[in-house]
């Protein structure tokens, strides 16, 4: 690294939104310094071992957090370079256009977003050809309009998804490819990436296949000499001027020892439980209550949606390999019962007897784990969680991360879960076992390895959010903060709702959006990508400051 610790963007986190948002400035010559708390994920035969990764946890940080009541959690989390999408399912969904305006829930309301879904589409359009999502238009029938089709076919289905898939359209359903962002050319195997292997699900990929921020994003931003990367290096807190105006100096812990970095801009993407963490220890004078939190909301609202695994068994075995290739949306929104939104159905990856004895699901009568994972077909749920300022992320007196947490708007969840019971009653009679083929339905505890559900938080958002009213937001529309003229947050803590599909996707397609912004802001188009001698707006100086 070099020993100028001056820069002009500095990115805290290398994840969905870090990352992304390296790759985008780096053609631009701005000088970047992207601060990643971890390394790179050692490639080794344990990252396709689900013992190592699910039931021993090899790669989840040894963290400790609190909850409310002062006990453990141990978070299902990971610091690595190219954050948690190096473990990621790669699931890359785009919030429906409905999920930007205010939505009415059976627990309450969701608020609508500052801006509009026309207005995210053409980044979404971008991430997705960035993140080389495969995919299909105009079956979802919740599906957003999109400006272009997808660049890469749909995954297939392996024969018993297919088989599925055919069943749900019998009953007149809508079963959708999920769309994955993934490496894999299924026209020509040999020259695919992506093996479609069963352990790409929650794990990272042995042959850096999964279109994950660090093969996709990092690695290419560092081809540019103006981008650089310090791994280890655990920011602390942030600095201000005087004034408490500007962000300074960024602190940081780098192999035992303290640095100091500065930058034109700063921005925060350590996912949103972190990116809150390090604006509440950097309160100071000025921000008496955390850094940016004059509104108060720093740290409040935070969201992980409500996701839950359904294992359901059948007499006859479910050989297939790569199962995350199917989605359905029909009850998003509605259903003909019931008015209120449930959320969303796919797959999570294939399960075996080593998760399952780490997440302890219950066992059928006269089944075995293993054997209950080779018969199992194995359902996500995610319904969307509503924001409550009680939901919310603070500090102990040593400073570590307080998670307090209350599920709500349970009941469209529950509801859901049901659905995909009558979904499976409705599946043809077996030629073989008829109609007692299918056995039922049984709940898997979703976060292997710990004893509460709030550890995991691989869907955390919303602790930072985004608005026009500083009275009630943290950041702008363009995720500045209200309050400090150089600092932005580009993780999920941005969501003022949740939607109930993945957020990846937002998370890039919004950083790809804040980049085309700091361009502006630094004097130059997002097509000229030129810099030398450009001068950056300074509105705390009130003059450019040669940036």
């Amino acid at each position: 690294m070099t020993n100028d610790t001056h820069y002009d963007v500095i990115i805290i986190g290398s994840g969905a939104g870090g990352g992304t948002l390296a790759y985008k400035l780096a053609p631009s010559g701005l000088r970047v310094l992207l601060l990643e708390r971890g390394d790179y994920v050692k490639r080794e035969i344990e990252n396709w071992s689900t013992l190592a990764v699910n039931k021993q946890g090899r790669y989840n940080t040894k963290e400790v957090w609190r909850t409310a009541t002062g006990a453990e959690l141990h978070p299902h989390t990971n610091y690595y370079v190219g954050g948690n999408t190096k473990f990621f399912g790669a699931a890359l969904f785009r919030l429906r256009r409905e999920d930007f305006g205010e939505l009415r829930h059976h627990g309450g309301v969701s608020p609508a977003w500052p801006i509009s879904y026309d207005e995210m589409e053409p980044y979404y359009t971008a991430a997705e050809r960035l993140y080389q999502v495969h995919g299909e238009r105009g079956v979802d029938p919740t599906e957003p309009w999109a400006s272009a089709p997808y660049d890469h076919p749909a995954i297939s289905h392996e024969p018993r998804i297919q088989q599925l898939h055919d069943d749900l359209v019998a009953q007149g359903h809508s079963p959708f490819h999920v769309p994955l962002g993934l490496r894999l050319n299924e026209a020509n195997r040999r020259k695919s990436a992506c093996i479609r292997c069963a352990t790409c699900d929650g794990h990272p990929c042995l042959v850096n296949a999964k279109s994950d921020a660090q093969v996709m994003c990092v690695d290419p931003a560092l081809e540019y000499p103006n981008v650089t990367l310090a791994t280890g290096a655990l920011v602390k807190r942030l600095e201000t001027s005087a004034s408490g105006r500007e962000v300074t100096g960024v602190v940081v812990e780098r192999e035992g020892k303290i640095e100091r970095y500065s930058a034109h801009v700063v921005v925060s993407s350590g996912g949103a439980i972190n990116s809150a963490a390090l604006l509440l220890r950097s309160a100071n004078e000025r921000h008496p209550n955390g850094l940016a939190n004059s509104s108060g909301v720093v740290g409040r609202f935070y969201m992980g949606h409500v996701n839950s695994v359904l294992m359901a068994l059948s007499k006859c075995p479910n050989p297939t390999i790569f199962q995350k290739t199917l989605a359905l949306n029909d009850f998003y929104f509605r259903s003909a019962e019931w008015e209120f939104p449930m959320g969303h159905i796919s797959f999570v990856g294939k399960l075996d007897a080593d998760t399952l004895s780490a997440g302890a699901p219950a066992i059928a009568p006269g089944w075995t784990l293993d054997l209950m994972a080779k018969h199992s077909l194995d359902f996500w749920l995610t319904s969307e969680d509503l924001p409550d300022a009680n939901n919310r992320v603070t500090l102990d007196r040593d400073g570590n991360i307080v998670l307090a947490y209350k599920p709500n708007n349970e009941e469209g969840h529950k509801r859901l879960g049901n659905k995909v019971r009558e979904l499976l009653k409705g599946q043809r009679a077996c030629p073989i076992h008829g109609k007692d083929c299918h056995v039922g339905v049984f709940a898997r505890n979703l976060y292997l390895g710990q004893r509460i559900p709030l550890a995991g938080v691989a869907h955390q958002n919303g602790t930072v959010r985004f608005g026009s009213d500083p009275t009630k937001s943290a950041l702008d529309v363009h995720c500045k903060a209200h309050d400090v003229d150089n600092l932005y947050v580009v993780d999920a803590s941005f969501f003022p709702s949740s939607g109930a599909v993945n957020p990846a996707l937002t998370i890039m397609a919004n950083a790809l959006r804040v980049g085309d912004h700091l361009m502006e802001r630094f004097g130059m188009t997002a097509s000229s990508g030129r810099h030398a001698g450009a001068a950056l707006l300074s509105p705390a100086a009130g003059m450019p400051a040669i940036a």
